[in-house]
């Protein structure tokens, strides 16, 4: 299965009573997506709170549920493991890569994003509503897919060993630190050893690039089989770009480094950093 879905077929399965949708937006400036969500959203779609369905035990922000956590979640969505599942969000592409790969990490396997997100579905002539509909609860059963994701020892580790190649989604003046991180309490710059590689260099339309473009991209970085690839950002949102758009080119064991910059660059912490290019 692809990582995205056109609206024409989106549509076609939203007729067919054959899929659920969410609506996974969120934003870095703190917009209250779940108001727009229910201001206007696409006809049955649900709405997935990235910072509600998270683990509430550390203070980094939307780190990754619990399997059991996210299977109580989205079971009262309506949603078992077996249900094709579509997200979208408001900007086109950002943080319904997010959700995807949250999906990919507890097994999930029928999951896609829809491409161009909510622009794209109402430009071809979709509908909208600001009706809420209201899920049957059902059981969801995770498989929790433990190599999809790691913590800043295996980092550390794989700092160490040099045997990882390390892509940063950030923009590039917050990676070479000529200008500053958007949270507090963070210092600037990068982890050693880690490439630059913006998401927007990904996305065109507010969608991935096609295979063939991303496939030259990530051969210009390096990307083989044979490296491990580690993908991070500034709190695992924009990552998972990364993450989703290799999956798209046929590289699917990429990990994802959960806490990313808002836990790497802590002020508190004396993990290494790099400034410049």
């Amino acid at each position: 299965m692809t990582t995205q879905i056109e609206p024409q077929d989106l549509a076609k399965l939203v007729d067919d009573g054959a899929v659920k949708i969410l609506d996974g937006s969120w934003a870095l400036d703190g917009t209250d997506m779940r108001a727009l969500y229910r201001a206007n959203h696409i006809p049955g779609a649900q709405f997935f709170d990235l910072d509600a369905i998270a683990d509430h035990s550390t203070p980094l922000p939307h780190m990754a549920p619990s399997p059991d956590q996210f299977a109580a979640a989205v079971g009262q969505m309506g949603i078992s493991e077996t249900d094709h599942v579509v997200i979208y969000d408001r900007q086109g592409l950002f943080s319904a890569a997010r959700v995807w790969w949250t999906f990919r990490l507890m097994g999930h396997e029928k999951v896609q994003v829809l491409r161009g997100g909510l622009p794209a579905w109402q430009a071809g002539g979709f509908p909208v509503t600001n009706q809420v509909s209201a899920p049957i609860p059902t059981t969801y059963a995770t498989r929790h897919i433990v190599e999809n994701i790691i913590n800043i020892s295996d980092l550390q580790s794989a700092i160490k060993t040099n045997d990882s190649l390390i892509l940063d989604a950030r923009p590039k003046a917050r990676f070479e630190s000529t200008a500053p991180e958007p949270r507090a309490g963070l210092r600037s710059g990068h982890m050693p050893g880690s490439r630059s590689l913006p998401f927007g260099e990904l996305v065109s339309d507010g969608a991935l690039k096609p295979r063939n473009e991303l496939e030259i991209i990530f051969h210009s970085y390096g990307v083989s089989d044979a490296r491990p690839i580690i993908t991070t950002c500034g709190s695992g949102v924009t990552a998972a770009i990364i993450s989703m758009a290799l999956f798209e080119a046929g590289h699917t064991s990429a990990r994802l480094y959960d806490g990313s910059w808002a836990e790497w660059g802590q002020e508190s912490l004396d993990t290494p950093i790099v400034t410049g290019p």
